[in-house]
């Protein structure tokens, strides 16, 4: 694959509560990335406009709310952001398989009128943040290689189409889910960025080496000088991986 084909692999996470920032961004990086991730700190202060606001700008928009309530107000959640038309939307797999059955009839729902578009619905297996001692203060016991596996499989099985996850965990959730199962992988460093608040970090050219759909990368291309440039660097050190 080439530069450009990489980039299209790349999720921009744009940590801002500012809409105005988030747009100037999205128009320097349209074209050198696949879309811009917007998280809760950014909806929770500028709500629906704002995600409007900066999908003007031509990019694609991953809303990454991680939605986690009981399954009729996740459904209803689903609903009110659908006009935003994000391409992908978070939910916690650990939210149970109720929650996701939920999440995915209103997604059918959605895409019923709208011509048949609605988001991917991602479930979040386990934080990016969190290692083993973590997981163990939540009341999550074993490795979590163990918990990623067991989420993802729930979440397939409930009508998810992928999962975020770890580039540490694709390639056994490829074998348990198969390739058309979407796996979209954060905390992603390339070598020459540092690691940040991030824990179980991989760079871009491992994470696609072993199978990542897409990567979502934020302050090595946000924090950069030239954010343009810094993405046209990661994209050209995915090209460098066949396949």
């Amino acid at each position: 694959m080439t530069a450009a084909d990489r980039a299209g692999q790349i999720i921009c996470a744009v940590d801002t509560s500012d809409a105005d920032e988030a747009s100037m961004l999205a128009g320097a990086l349209a074209g050198r990335v696949g879309a811009l991730k917007l998280g809760l700190e950014f909806f929770s202060a500028n709500g629906p406009d704002g995600v409007r606001q900066v999908a003007a700008g031509s990019l694609p928009i991953f809303l990454d709310l991680k939605l986690y309530d009981i399954p009729n107000t996740v459904a209803r959640a689903l609903h009110a952001a659908a006009p935003c038309d994000p391409m992908m939307i978070t939910l916690h797999a650990s939210g149970g398989a109720a929650m996701m059955r939920a999440a995915a009839a209103a997604a059918m729902r959605i895409a019923d009128g709208a011509d048949g578009r609605c988001p991917l619905l991602l479930a979040v297996t386990v934080l990016t943040s969190f290692n083993e001692d973590d997981i163990a203060t939540v009341g999550m016991h074993g490795p979590i290689a163990d918990q990623v596996r067991r989420l993802a499989e729930l979440a397939q099985d409930c009508g998810m189409d992928g999962v975020v996850a770890s580039a540490h965990e694709i390639t056994t959730i490829r074998q348990l889910c198969g390739d058309e199962f979407k796996v979209v992988v954060p905390g992603i460093r390339p070598a020459w960025s540092t690691a940040d608040d991030q824990k179980r970090i991989v760079t871009p050219a491992d994470s696609v080496r072993n199978g990542a759909d897409y990567l979502v990368i934020g302050r090595p291309i946000t924090s950069s000088d030239d954010p343009a440039a810094a993405a046209e660097r990661i994209a050209d050190e995915m090209a460098t991986i066949s396949g």
